[in-house]
């Protein structure tokens, strides 16, 4: 099975392509799409729309793992990245493609086997589980890869949002 893991945001949305068999991980392809602050809005959720849209034509995923919105304390943060979340989905769904989403609590379980896990314990256990060399520059695309993990452990219990 392969699965594109995203954790969405509007600033930073990180991705990874990862290839489940026989209860093994290969890490096919990971990063960020980024977009800059000072490029209007609509053209940041465009570049996530057209950038999520090529992964999908390329690697064709059997199904799309994304990160539930978490509401922080900031609203503007918060309507932003609910923004590129929802450019994320309408691209999968444009696609076809099953679209799964997972809370971080949800992720965290998947990972590491606690929901309250801190960050460092879900980047160690991504590290191991995808026999990284290092845990990757950007806390986004770690994020994502742990969402593909959370799906590849979850998948018989997953209900997709088409």
């Amino acid at each position: 099975m392969i699965i594109l893991g995203v954790d969405p945001g509007y600033a930073i949305t990180g991705y990874a392509i990862i290839e489940y068999v026989g209860n093994h991980f290969k890490l096919i392809n990971s990063g960020a799409i980024e977009t800059e602050a000072k490029v209007p809005m609509p053209q940041r959720l465009a570049k996530i729309y057209d950038d999520i849209t090529m992964l999908i034509h390329e690697y064709k995923p059997d199904a799309i793992a994304v990160e539930e919105l978490f509401y922080h304390s900031n609203a503007k943060t918060v309507i932003g990245v609910a923004q590129g979340r929802g450019n994320v989905l309408t691209a999968a769904a444009k696609t076809g493609t099953d679209i799964y989403e997972y809370t971080p609590l949800q992720v965290k379980q998947a990972v590491v086997g606690y929901g309250r896990a801190d960050k460092k314990q879900v980047q160690m256990m991504v590290k191991t589980l995808l026999n990284l060399e290092k845990i990757p520059k950007l806390d986004d695309t770690t994020d994502a890869m742990a969402i593909a993990i959370c799906h590849a452990h979850s998948n018989k219990f997953a209900q997709t949002i088409k």
